[in-house]
């Protein structure tokens, strides 16, 4: 509670180095959120600290943005782990969780002014650039088997570890795509705003390409969905045409060609193996319609559910987003989690009505945040990134944006 008290609201700017400082730290995050969790863990950390030192009390933290539905959230999973097959495992697992929600507060309680906001989304941007544009020669440097049989050297060794498909620094290219595609739809909107525009669309390209070489097909189809929303909310044609040039310049990769008849075979093992973890998990819900099974217990019970036919006899989630939340948390814990983006959009979709016309670059930020988490929900659909602790971050931090510029709207109007 104290945490949440002192993050309610960005802290007045006394002091040069205190503002420096954060500005440092903002800039490291986005290098954290593009390549490191433990960077971006203990940058948020550090932020944390230094706003609780620095936090004056106001209004009640109960007012601050998205209050409500994230803490009745935290709240009923808490309920839950008392009712899991092992609480213990559960409370751990859903404390884990719940403490990475407080990142939308601290990255918003950093940001003071809607400057400080889109330096922080650029800042992102470059840096995902640079590790997009390092993916793409990830992928076209791989060799078969990748380095394993050569002499390790650590970060050369891990770079081009299962490297037929882009994963950049992170383990696994699924949380690649994740973060590629936020920041990719978030940026989308920006893109006519920078002053080396050319420069720009390149690095936005790379990410593109980036994002096709995962072959992660749930984030493609995120990810087009997120230009839809900008497409809509921004209402510019040419973004419509570079949605449609995308794809078909995409069918340039053969594994891309490869990945995308696969969606439309019913014989693919994937989405076969998606369907069987699909009726499990509705299985679950019946079953435990109220508080679910707990929070990280799907691994237990996953052996004893699956039938004879599933390809997987282990697996600790469902690779769906909404079916997991409410297979943990029941249908409670659903509406509640569904709650939370609901409110986001609503008070987003307002932010963005009052912003005047000519203040474009706050406009494009907003969109972008819109794009960038309905992209994310879509992509969670057919992969659990809410419990990919790298793109949950990515989401979050986005999330904070909208709020920003309209704290800065209510400064304006004071």
């Amino acid at each position: 509670m104290a945490v949440a008290d002192a993050l309610r609201s960005a802290p007045p700017v006394e002091r040069s180095g205190h503002r420096r400082l954060l500005d440092a730290l903002l800039v490291t995050l986005a290098v954290g959120l593009a390549c490191s969790i433990t960077l971006s863990e203990t940058t948020l950390l550090v932020m944390a600290l230094v706003l609780l030192a620095r936090a004056r009390p106001r209004a009640s933290w109960l007012r601050a943005p998205l209050a409500s539905p994230v803490l009745a959230f935290a709240a009923w999973t808490l309920v839950t782990t008392a009712t899991a097959i092992r609480p213990g495992d559960s409370l751990r697992a859903a404390a884990e969780k719940l403490l990475l929600l407080g990142t939308f507060w601290v990255v918003l309680a950093a940001l003071p002014d809607t400057a400080s906001a889109r330096r922080f989304a650029t800042a992102l941007f470059v840096a995902v650039s640079v590790v997009a544009f390092l993916s793409i020669v990830q992928v076209a440097g791989c060799v078969e088997g990748g380095f394993e049989d050569t002499p390790q050297i650590p970060l050369l060794t891990t770079y081009f570890k299962k490297c037929v498909r882009a994963h950049g620094f992170f383990s696994i290219y699924m949380t690649l795509a994740g973060v590629l595609t936020v920041v990719s739809t978030l940026t989308l909107p920006r893109l006519q705003g920078f002053r080396r525009g050319l420069l720009a669309a390149f690095a936005w390209l790379a990410g593109a390409v980036a994002l096709a070489l995962t072959e992660v097909r749930g984030a493609w189809v995120g990810f087009g969905v997120g230009g839809v929303v900008t497409v809509l909310l921004g209402r510019r044609a040419r973004l419509a045409l570079l949605l449609v040039a995308l794809p078909l310049a995409a069918l340039a990769f053969p594994h891309v060609q490869e990945r995308l008849r696969s969606m439309l075979d019913p014989a693919d093992l994937t989405a076969r193996e998606r369907v069987v973890m699909l009726h499990v998990g509705l299985r679950l819900v019946r079953e435990h319609p109220v508080a679910g099974i707990g929070p990280g217990q799907v691994k237990h019970v996953y052996p004893t559910y699956a039938p004879p036919e599933a390809l997987r006899r282990h697996t600790g989630h469902l690779h769906d987003t909404p079916l997991q939340i409410a297979v943990e948390r029941g249908l409670v814990g659903l509406a509640l989690w569904l709650w939370i983006f609901v409110a986001f959009f609503v008070r987003a979709v307002g932010v963005l009505r009052r912003v005047p016309a000519q203040a474009a670059a706050d406009r494009a930020l907003v969109v972008g945040a819109l794009a960038a988490v309905a992209a994310f929900l879509v992509a969670g659909l057919f992969e659990y990134n809410f419990g990919d602790t790298e793109v949950l971050l990515a989401m979050l931090s986005v999330m904070a944006l909208p709020f920003v510029v309209e704290r800065g709207l209510a400064g304006h109007a004071a």
